[in-house]
């Protein structure tokens, strides 16, 4: 049996002043009284530079780009993981991981077991069926929900998406946990078809509020595209970006956007619908796109990892046209998506993201100061311009809080004299995002203050949140055997 549901209460977001980041300002605008529609477009492995909005200057996202001009576009948005199932978990739940331990596809144990330092934490294979999802909630308050795409939570400790709130469930390549076949030639990656069912799904519960996760396989590799659009991209001239097949691939998911979009339309149902874009990690290392001036890749946690491209539509809530600055996650979609539906939270529920509303009414900014991330285990393959020649990431736990970042690296942590070594021993990392945005300069030692500041800040959450941390050494490791110029890299990885 479900928990028992309670009333929202809607006095409970606090504002801070001025001084913090703000949206840009604009006349304040309110929720119509009848419930929205909500449809969320997820993308997989979608780079921060990988669309028009973000800057891309040879992928082409006219759909989307046209639609972020309609909107609110979100400069630091993030993802609460570094792949895709702990990512996903994170936005079912609206919790960071420690509280439901999904940090991995798979296993934490991934890569050469004689270079990992530590035993890591082991991994849970799926989001718990009884951590009421986002789905389960919305449903609960009379919504239609349908997933449409990749689920990817199921797993050993998991459940389908049928049992987990979802009245509709479409994967056009039945393989709900990740990839599948390649498609016909004109929809390879079945981006087309997704929208034609989310299409009927949308109008078949046009008479009533409906939810709408559109979880693609585009653009995860293996990448594929229509004929037409790699033709186009085979001769267009190169720029910072130059893969002709990943841009199509995008291309062609753009257009299924638009397709979407111009049935909500059609519809009628585009003033009474919120319509979130964004993508559950950043894109893979290989010949795909470089996400300078970001660092890292999927898998690590340094910024091109986490951070995502994004906006918001909601018309006569959300202004056309407008920006925000606010470090934003997806573990916020949940209470978002509660408080803009007016639907309860569920009894007991922990939710660690915080509503949305505030800012895309333009009424100031969040409750909180900052956000955090914990993956206490390790994942194969290196990432541009790395910490480490042989890992994505070794177990790290972060915190963001205003223009400053900071990751603490758990074996040099336990390891290697923890903070009374803390000068020496890089286990701690600091960067300040806002001239620094590609995390050149590790400041740790220039800023001891700020360095002191998050780093208590981020062990207090990991005390908090039962955050579990490898605490016993590897008694297979043996550095001596280390791979001759590190493990050897693929295009993508999960």
């Amino acid at each position: 049996m479900r928990p028992i549901l309670l009333p929202v209460i809607g006095g409970a977001i606090a504002l801070l002043s001025s001084l913090a980041p703000q949206c840009s300002a604009a006349q304040v605008a309110q929720p119509s009284a009848q419930k929205p529609n909500i449809v969320l477009i997820f993308a997989d492995d979608l780079g921060w530079k990988d669309t028009g909005f973000t800057g891309s200057d040879f992928y082409e996202t006219p759909n989307i780009d046209r639609l972020a001009k309609q909107g609110m576009v979100f400069s630091t948005a993030y993802a609460s993981a570094a792949n895709c199932a702990p990512s996903r978990a994170c936005l079912m739940s609206g919790q960071y991981t420690p509280r439901h331990g999904v940090y991995a596809v798979g296993d934490t144990e991934r890569g050469p077991k004689n270079q990992m330092r530590m035993v890591p934490i082991p991994n849970k294979g799926g989001l718990a069926p009884e951590n009421v999802t986002v789905a389960e909630a919305l449903k609960a308050g009379g919504y239609a929900t349908g997933i449409f795409g990749k689920w990817h939570l199921s797993g050993r400790d998991g459940a389908p998406p049928a049992q987990q709130g979802f009245d509709t469930v479409f994967d056009a390549q039945g393989k709900g946990e990740g990839r599948g076949d390649k498609g016909p030639a004109e929809d390879p990656k079945y981006v087309f078809k997704m929208a034609d069912e989310v299409g009927t799904f949308m109008e078949k519960n046009k008479q009533h509020p409906f939810f709408a996760y559109v979880a693609h396989d585009a653009v995860h590799a293996p990448l594929a595209a229509r004929p037409e659009s790699l033709a186009k991209f085979r001769a267009k001239a190169k720029g910072t970006h130059g893969n002709a097949l990943y841009a199509a691939n995008i291309y062609d998911f753009d257009a299924s956007v638009g397709k979407l979009m111009q049935k909500i339309s059609d519809l009628g149902l585009e003033k009474n619908t919120l319509v979130v874009f964004t993508s559950d990690n950043g894109a893979p290392k290989g010949v795909r796109s470089s996400q300078e001036p970001l660092r890292g890749n999927k898998g690590a946690y340094y910024e091109a990892g986490i951070r995502e491209p994004m906006w918001a539509v909601w018309p006569g809530v959300i202004k056309a046209g407008t920006k925000c600055d606010v470090p934003v996650c997806n573990i916020d979609f949940y209470p978002t998506f509660l408080a803009a539906t007016k639907t309860a939270v569920p009894a007991d529920k922990v939710l660690d993201g915080e509503s949305l509303l505030p800012l895309f009414q333009q009424q100031g900014t969040l409750k909180r100061d900052a956000l955090f991330w914990h993956f206490p285990g390790y994942l194969n393959n290196p990432v541009s311009r790395p910490r480490d020649t042989i890992f994505r990431t070794r177990p790290v736990s972060v915190i963001r809080k205003g223009d400053w970042k900071l990751l603490l690296y758990h074996e040099e942590w336990q390891l290697d004299g923890g903070r009374a070594k803390v000068a020496t021993n890089h286990a701690v990392e600091l960067y300040n995002l806002a001239d620094d945005v590609g995390e050149r300069r590790d400041l740790a030692n220039e800023n001891v203050a700020k360095r002191d500041e998050l780093l208590n800040d981020l062990l207090a959450w990991i005390e908090k949140t039962k955050a579990p941390l490898p605490s016993q050494p590897n008694p297979a490791y043996a550095p001596q055997d280390a791979p001759a110029g590190g493990e050897k890299d693929t295009t993508d990885h999960d």
